[in-house]
C-alpha cells in the first residue's frame, strides 16, 4: 500500500529503503557519490523541459539552422549528455516518470491523457515537489502539467505551492464530455483565461518563473518549467516570429532559448548562480509526422511515439557553476527518472522507502567524477504499456512484435517488427542489425526483458507486472 502523502510530509527525511526492489529497479550497478552533507546545504533546483523537441534541435547538438546561444552557454558552463533518455516517447507517461522517478508503467500512466480522461497521477505518489517540501523548499510548476486535469490531480495537490499554465496539450481544444471549447490557462486552481492566447505563453511562463525565483531568493526552491512548446500547433510571440532559418518551429525554439537565458540571468542577478542546479531537456523526441512544424532527431532514427532512439533519446544540459566542471561531456546512459533520487541526495533527503523507485542518483555523472559509470545495467523502452526494446551498455535489442500504426485518415496498419540488435557506440542511427553475430548478447538482453515483464508488465504479451501501482481516479 502506498504511504499516505500527508504522512510522508510529516516524516520529513525518510530512512534507508526498506521495500524490496523489482526487476527493472534491480537491473543496476551502484555508483559512489558523496554524502548529502558534502554537497552543499539545500541548493535550488530548476528543471526546464520542452514538449516534442528533437535531439538535434539545439545548437550544441548540431542544429544547422536554429540559434540557441543560451543553451549553448549552459553546455559550455556545465555538462552536456549524449545518451540521456526519457522513460516514454509521449507526453503524459514521460512527465509521470520524471515526477515520480519511476517507469510510467509502474505508476500506471502509460498513455496520453485528454480533457475527457478520468484518471491522473495518483495523489498517493510522491513527486519531486512533495519530497523537497519536507526540506522546506518552495515549489512551483509553471507550464504544461498533463498529469490529470481534474482537481484531485492538480499540481497544487501534488506538492507544488504554486501553479501557472495549461493542464494538457495545446491541441486539445474540445472536452468530449462537456463540449467545452478552448484551452484554459490556470493560476493555482482557478481559470484566468479561456481560451488562452497561445502566442503569449512562453513570455508569460518566463515572467512567472523569474518572479518566483525573485520572491524565493532567500529560501531553497524547486522550480519546474514544463514548456507548452514546441508542441503543435506552433505559436510564437511577435518578437521572435520570422527570426529563424528553420521557420516557425525554429522561431519557437529560439524563444525558448531566450526564456532560458532570462532564467539564468535572474539567477546571476540575484546571486543564486553558485547554489542552483539548472537542468534543460525535452519530454520526448520530435513529432516527425508534422513535417516542417516538427523537429529533428538526427542522427537518431525516427521520433516521437516510437522506441527508436529518436523517440526517447533527448538533449540534456545541466549547469551549476562551481559544482559542475565547465564544458563537460557525459557519454554514459542517464534517464529523467534519475532526477528524483539525484535531487534528493543533493537536498539531503532520502527518496520514499515504502515503494520501488527506478531512478538512481547520477550525481557522479553530472559532476564528471573520474571513471563514473551509469548506475543502470539496463534501460527498458516502452511504447504505451508494450515493452519494445532494451539497452544494456552499448547494445540495444529491438524485441520482435507486431506494431499498429495509425494513418492520417484514422485507419490502422499492422506491421511486423523483427528482432534486431544494434551497437549504439558505432551505429547511433540503428541501421546495421548485428544480432546474428552476437547470440549471447541477444540472449542476455532477452533475459533482462523477461525480468522486466515480470516486474512491470508487457501489454504486447498480455503480461501484468507484479510491482505496479494504480493511477489516480476522479472518484478518489
Amino acid at each position: 500500500m502506498l504511504m499516505n502523502r500527508r504522512r510522508f510530509l510529516q516524516l520529513g527525511a525518510i530512512g534507508a529503503a526498506g521495500a524490496s526492489l523489482g526487476a527493472c529497479a534491480n537491473a543496476t550497478r551502484s555508483a559512489t557519490s558523496p554524502a548529502p552533507q558534502d554537497r552543499g546545504s539545500r541548493p535550488n533546483f530548476i528543471v526546464i523541459i520542452t514538449d516534442d523537441q528533437g535531439y538535434q534541435d539545439v545548437g550544441c547538438y548540431g542544429s544547422p539552422d536554429i540559434r540557441t546561444p543560451n543553451l549553448d552557454r549552459m553546455a559550455a558552463e556545465g555538462v552536456r549528455f549524449t545518451d540521456f533518455y526519457v522513460a516514454a516517447p509521449l507526453c503524459s507517461p514521460s512527465r509521470a516518470a520524471l515526477m515520480t522517478g519511476c517507469y510510467p508503467q509502474r505508476v500506471s500512466i502509460t498513455s496520453v491523457l485528454h480533457p475527457h480522461s478520468k484518471i491522473g497521477l495518483n495523489p498517493g505518489e510522491i513527486t519531486i515537489a512533495d519530497m523537497l517540501k519536507t526540506r522546506g523548499y518552495a515549489t512551483a510548476c509553471i507550464g504544461k502539467w498533463h498529469l490529470g486535469h481534474l482537481p484531485p490531480f492538480f499540481p497544487t495537490r501534488q506538492g507544488f505551492d504554486y501553479y501557472f499554465g495549461l493542464l494538457y496539450s495545446n491541441d486539445m481544444f474540445v472536452n468530449r464530455d462537456t463540449n467545452e471549447r478552448g484551452i484554459p490557462l490556470m493560476r493555482g486552481e482557478e481559470v484566468i483565461e479561456n481560451p488562452v492566447v497561445q502566442e503569449t505563453l512562453t513570455p508569460r511562463y518566463t515572467e512567472e518563473a523569474v518572479r518566483f525565483i525573485t520572491d524565493n531568493k532567500d529560501r531553497p526552491f524547486f522550480l519546474y518549467v514544463p514548456h507548452t512548446a514546441p508542441h503543435v500547433p506552433l505559436h510564437v510571440s511577435q518578437r521572435f516570429a520570422g527570426r529563424s532559418k528553420r521557420g516557425t518551429y525554429g522561431d519557437v525554439i529560439e524563444e525558448i532559448d531566450w526564456s532560458t537565458g532570462e532564467i539564468l540571468n535572474a539567477l546571476k542577478r540575484l546571486g543564486l548562480d553558485q547554489n542552483t542546479l539548472v537542468t534543460f531537456t525535452s519530454d520526448n523526441g520530435p513529432w516527425l509526422a508534422k513535417g516542417k512544424d516538427g523537429g529533428s532527431a538526427l542522427p537518431l532514427r525516427d521520433g516521437k511515439g516510437t522506441a527508436w532512439e529518436g523517440g526517447m533519446r533527448v538533449p540534456a544540459i545541466m549547469r551549476w557553476p562551481g559544482r559542475i566542471p565547465s564544458g563537460s561531456l557525459c557519454k554514459e546512459m542517464a534517464l529523467t527518472i534519475d532526477l528524483l533520487p539525484t535531487l534528493a541526495g543533493l537536498a539531503g533527503v532520502e527518496p520514499p522507502s515504502d515503494r520501488i523507485i527506478d531512478g538512481k542518483d547520477i550525481w557522479p555523472l553530472i559532476s564528471s567524477m573520474p571513471h563514473a559509470k551509469t548506475p543502470h545495467e539496463a534501460f527498458f523502452y516502452y511504447e504505451g504499456a508494450g515493452l519494445c526494446a532494451v539497452r544494456s551498455g552499448k547494445w540495444k535489442l529491438i524485441i520482435p512484435r507486431k506494431r499498429t500504426q495509425r494513418r492520417s485518415d484514422g485507419s490502422a496498419k499492422e506491421t511486423d517488427v523483427p528482432l534486431s540488435l544494434y551497437d549504439l557506440n558505432v551505429d547511433i542511427s540503428e541501421t546495421n542489425d548485428v544480432s546474428a553475430n552476437h547470440p549471447a548478447v541477444v540472449k542476455r538482453l532477452l533475459d533482462l526483458a523477461e525480468r522486466c515483464r515480470d516486474d512491470i508488465g508487457d501489454s504486447l504479451q498480455q503480461r501484468e507486472g507484479k510491482n505496479v501501482r494504480p493511477p489516480g481516479t476522479s472518484e478518489g
